[in-house]
């Protein structure tokens, strides 16, 4: 079992932090930026460079790191096992800002090994990327799992929550799956909002977020509505909504960049930090 330590820190971390106190190195590094009155940290969720990290991951992890990205979230390990992942990371001055773990790793035969592999990449956000849904009942059923599981993994100091998808917008008896699941879980399963999937579902991003105040801790920022290459910024969505929302009720810990769509995709996400850069966010 490894646990956050000096030595984790990489010297930019540490000296942005100095000010706040040594028990500032208790919290993590998202906490820790805000303590120190800093921006929330941007990660980036690898399955924007899939296929990039399935050819070379380290090499992958080396440039997202030189872009200035803080974390990464996952989207799969490729073969990798939790010790070597954190190795990389770690060679590459960068943390975990979540996973992106199948519903089954979250039940009972599986949640042991899920946090145990977590624990070791330094992971705190365990995010279910997809789920269905016929009836308002089996929306139901499902928040119920998610209120067992962030029980259990509260004393393990680990949230667990749930991401968006178009469909999840879709209305089941007069009521959108989101709102039957989100409406029924406690305040601690996370609102993993995705403002292009939102979008692409019917719903406003920034409407949706002040439906759930305080459970957005992460939150994937995807262009929409102006074709595949645009990036945050370049397209419809309402960012300054977003950010303000974020930044005040949200108790936003991670922004997440995500760009699915591009021909290149180390150039989409780059852009995207670049254009974050520009709006005042990194």
């Amino acid at each position: 079992m490894k646990t956050s330590t000096f030595s984790d820190l990489n010297r930019r971390d540490f000296l942005r932090v100095g000010a706040v106190g040594i028990a500032g190195l208790t919290l993590g590094v998202s906490q820790m930026a805000r303590a120190a009155g800093g921006k929330i940290p941007i990660g980036v969720q690898l399955y924007s460079v899939r296929e990039q990290c399935a050819k070379d991951l380290p090499g992958v992890l080396a440039a997202i790191s030189k872009m200035g990205y803080r974390g990464v979230e996952w989207a799969g390990y490729h073969g990798r096992t939790a010790k070597e992942l954190r190795t990389m990371l770690d060679d590459n001055g960068l943390v975990t800002c979540g996973t992106h773990t199948a519903y089954e790793t979250i039940l009972p035969d599986k949640l042991a090994e899920t946090v145990e592999f977590n624990r070791t990449i330094g992971n705190k956000y365990l995010i279910v990327p997809w789920m269905t849904g016929n009836t308002k009942q089996e929306w139901l059923d499902k928040a119920k799992v998610f209120n067992e599981v962030a029980a259990k993994l509260k004393p393990e100091n680990m949230l667990t929550g749930y991401h968006a998808h178009a469909h999840d917008f879709h209305k089941l008896d007069g009521e959108r799956a989101w709102d039957i699941f989100f409406g029924n879980t406690r305040n601690d399963v996370v609102m993993q909002l995705d403002t292009s999937n939102c979008a692409d579902g019917g719903a406003e991003a920034v409407e949706v977020l002040k439906q759930y105040p305080g459970r957005a801790i992460t939150v994937h920022l995807k262009a929409n509505g102006a074709g595949a290459e645009a990036v945050i910024g370049e397209d419809k969505v309402n960012w300054k909504g977003v950010f303000e929302f974020c930044e005040s009720k949200g108790k936003t810990e991670w922004y997440i960049v995500e760009h699915e769509s591009s021909k290149d995709p180390m150039n989409a996400i780059k852009r995207s930090l670049e254009s974050l850069k520009k709006l005042g966010k990194a």
